[in-house]
């Protein structure tokens, strides 16, 4: 294969916060809701009390991130940290651990590329104003990236506001909503939650672009990429509304500063238009976003659903990958193979996704996650993955075509750097290039031991994207 990747191509991998970090309560930092969530199931799962450990062994991982060539390291930094009641008094030793592995990796020579929100709104927010239902949190919001800005500016350059937007208010639980049973509430927070996210976006871009001379900032973005289920127009139709309503509304709404009009016709007719104030549409036109990062794990089907009595338009059957009456309704694509997790391998929808994502917006994209979550078998002292080496081979042979195509691409992150925590399947689902040697029951000694996959990337680095 021709090398297709530029030269300053930024290679390296991703994580989170809360799912690497551990040490959830050291140091002054509180409870988030991802704490919370993942306390639910203790029970059957690891939580985030320890996770990977990132928090006593950030030394030892850059080290390893170093030896893998990576050029830049995308994570996230914990609200709680630094902020722990969200809104009250800063905390000195949580700017104090973050300064610590900036400039580890300065040292390095690895770009710090920061998510200031990654799933993990400090509770005390939650208790104080339900999160973001409420302009409170906003504001809480835009006071902690300000600080981030002017603590962490004048060596993170690139930086994001939030992690899968479009895909957290999908999720309850992931929002704060729990007890409410009524569909049509839920429905209604849901939507002046995703409103106020859009208004703090658009306000951390602009005071990023305000502190940090030469700053780079964009949203992250859960990729839905959508085929009709037949060829049927009505299914063409049906598709192209899931990537609408997954995707495209929040895109436009960052770009634009405006919802499309599909969108505003569901918030009408279902009656759950999110209230505005008078001075935010200037705030969100104002806000220029320089780049999209794009998260990307597959691909799904779609075929035309009928609204009934029953099942009023805009009604929704499904939590992530949701159908909703009158426009469309989901399914697997019989085509494609499918992770042991359920998930459609298709790098074949990578590029499509890419190439959609330009053509769309024409900024530079990025991509922060994607990989290949697998209960992956330590033996020996040594992890064979070749099924994560062919997943990442073709996707990123996927992000050649896509450049060759004319798309602008700055980076590639796979998800992730070391095992994490997953949210829904603790330690069984790995997906990391290093082995942390836990389960879900028992931390064990938390050794990192380096699959094979991390020696095979290292090369792909080391070649800027040479592939056997």
């Amino acid at each position: 294969m021709i090398t297709t990747f530029p030269k300053d191509f930024l290679w390296g991998a991703s994580s989170s916060a809360f799912q690497i970090e551990g040490a959830w309560d050291e140091d002054g930092k509180k409870m988030t809701v991802a704490d919370y969530n993942s306390f639910k199931k203790s029970h059957i799962q690891a939580d985030t009390k320890i996770a990977s450990d990132f928090y006593h062994h950030f030394e030892e991982d850059i080290e390893l991130m170093k030896e893998l060539g990576m050029k830049t390291y995308r994570f996230s930094i914990s609200w709680a940290r630094i902020i722990p009641d969200g809104d009250g008094e800063i905390n000195q030793k949580g700017i104090d651990f973050y300064n610590k592995v900036i400039n580890k990796l300065v040292e390095s020579n690895i770009v710090p590329f920061v998510t200031l929100y990654h799933f993990d709104l400090p509770l005390a927010l939650v208790k104080k104003y339900n999160g973001w239902e409420s302009r409170d949190t906003v504001h809480a919001y835009e006071r902690f990236t300000r600080i981030c800005f002017k603590e962490f500016g004048d060596r993170v350059k690139y930086w994001q506001p939030h992690n899968e937007q479009n895909l957290i208010v999908r999720v309850e639980e992931r929002i704060n909503i729990y007890d409410e049973k009524d569909s049509l509430k839920i429905d209604r927070m849901r939507a002046q939650m995703d409103y106020n996210m859009c208004l703090a976006h658009a306000l951390a871009v602009n005071a990023c672009h305000e502190i940090i001379k030469d700053s780079k900032i964009g949203p992250a973005v859960s990729s839905s990429v959508t085929y009709p289920l037949t060829c049927k127009p009505e299914d063409v139709h049906a598709a192209r509304m899931n990537d609408n309503f997954k995707v495209y509304y929040m895109l436009d709404m960052h770009f634009y500063g405006e919802y499309p009009g599909y969108y505003l016709k569901y918030l009408r007719e279902r009656n759950i238009m999110p209230y505005m104030e008078g001075g935010d549409s200037a705030i969100l036109k104002s806000a220029k976003m320089d780049f999209i990062a794009v998260n990307y794990y597959r691909t799904n089907c779609a075929e035309a659903l009928s609204a009934d009595e029953n099942h009023p338009f805009g009604t929704r059957e499904g939590t992530v990958d949701f159908s909703m009456y009158g426009l469309f309704k989901m399914s697997m694509n019989p085509k494609l193979k499918a992770s042991e997790y359920g998930a459609a391998i298709d790098p074949s929808g990578f590029r499509v996704a890419l190439n959609e994502y330009w053509q769309r917006y024409r900024l530079p994209i990025i991509i922060t996650e994607n990989g290949l979550g697998a209960p992956d078998v330590l033996e020996d002292g040594e992890v064979h993955d070749k099924y994560r080496i062919n997943y990442l081979r073709d996707h990123i042979n996927a992000c050649a075509l896509a450049i060759e195509d004319g798309v602008k691409m700055l980076g590639y992150c796979p998800w992730s750097f070391v095992d994490l925590l997953s949210s829904a399947q603790g330690f069984r689902k790995r997906y990391g290039l290093v082995y942390i040697n836990r389960t879900d029951n028992d931390e064990l000694d938390l050794e990192r031991i380096k699959k094979d996959s991390f020696y095979w990337y290292k090369k792909v680095i080391e070649t800027n994207g040479e592939l056997e």
